[in-house]
Order: C-alpha cells, then structure tokens, then sequence
C-alpha cells in the first residue's frame, strides 16, 4: 500500500526478475504466473530494466490481467511493440534507478533470475534503508533458487538486523510469495 500516498491503497512492487542467462529455464513461465497474480490482485509493478534486459513475461501478463506497471530503465532499453503504452523513466545513472525504485516500492520481490537481479533488487533494498525504509523483501525460491540467501538471512542478517524475518522472507509459491508480501506490507502500514 504505497506508503508515498497513504489515501492510495494498492501495493507497490518491484519486482526484480530476468530471463537471461543461466539458470532455471521456468523463468519465463514463473515471470508471466506472478505477472498474472499480482495483477489480479490489484499490485502496481516497478521493474527495472537495465542493459538491454527487460522482463517482457513479467511485463505482458501483468498488462494483459489489467495491472499497472511502471519501468525504471537506463537509456539501453527500448520497448518492443508488445510493451508500447507502458510508462518508462529513464535515468543514466545506475544508483537514480535504484534509489527511484526504492523511492516507489513498498516490497520487493525476487523471482529466480540471473545473478544482475538479485544484485539490483540488494542494490535498491540498500537505497531504501539509506532513506529510513525497511521495505519487506520475498523471494520465490522455486528449485532452491535461493537457499543460500535463506542460509545468508539466518545467519547473518538475524544478528545484525532486529525483525530480519519480518524484512526477508522466502516463498515456494507464487500463492505463498503473495500471501506473505500481502501480510508484510499489511504490517508495515
């Protein structure tokens, strides 16, 4: 619930994904399912693009299930046809796009994706905490996507970061992912 606005009550997510490179090849699949769902559940994305590489999946099943989504990009991206109407801002520097994005979002979500974007959405959780905001973080960790974060979270971050499992949780589902991030952002209002 877009703690920029308090009489607006849909969330604000960014969403950080990407189809390239190695790794799990459902990542198109998995982008367009939570594209779907949190469009359906009334969530307005942010996404970042960045060097070429945008989450077209995310993107279009989110648009095509009525959601808004909005695009913090450098000046690499240019939008395919399928995108046109989206609203794109364009920063030239790397920390802009992550301190915007930290600026619009109240959580954060990690889809399996390439090293760069869980670089990114770390990058932009740094910019949140550098404004006084904790936004909470939940990552799909289809296929163990993330277990090392997990074992990362638990032991490091729950000594340094009082509440860490209210900032950093992981999900199975894209239903469990929504259902936490809903109850998360619901506690931070």
């Amino acid at each position: 619930m877009n703690m920029t606005d308090p009489a607006t009550t849909v969330p604000v997510v960014a969403v950080f994904a990407s189809d390239k490179g190695p790794g799990d090849p459902e990542r198109a699949s998995i982008m367009g399912q939570a594209g779907t769902y949190f469009a359906r559940r009334g969530a307005h994305i942010v996404c970042l693009a960045e060097n070429g590489v945008i989450p077209v999946p995310l993107i279009t099943a989110a648009r095509t299930a009525g959601g808004l989504v909005q695009i913090v990009a450098d000046a690499t991206i240019a939008l395919p046809r399928a995108l046109a109407g989206v609203t794109m801002e364009v920063l030239p520097d790397r920390d802009e796009r992550l301190t915007r994005v930290a600026q619009l979002a109240d959580a954060y979500v990690a889809l399996p994706g390439s090293l760069a974007s869980a670089s990114t959405l770390f990058g932009s959780w740094a910019a949140a905490r550098a404004q006084g905001r904790t936004p909470p973080v939940v990552m799909l960790n289809r296929h163990r996507a993330y277990e090392v974060m997990r074992g990362y979270a638990a032991d490091v971050l729950s000594p340094g970061l009082p509440g860490y499992e209210r900032a950093v949780q992981f999900a199975d589902t894209i239903e469990d992912l929504w259902a936490r991030l809903s109850r998360l952002v619901s506690e931070a209002r």
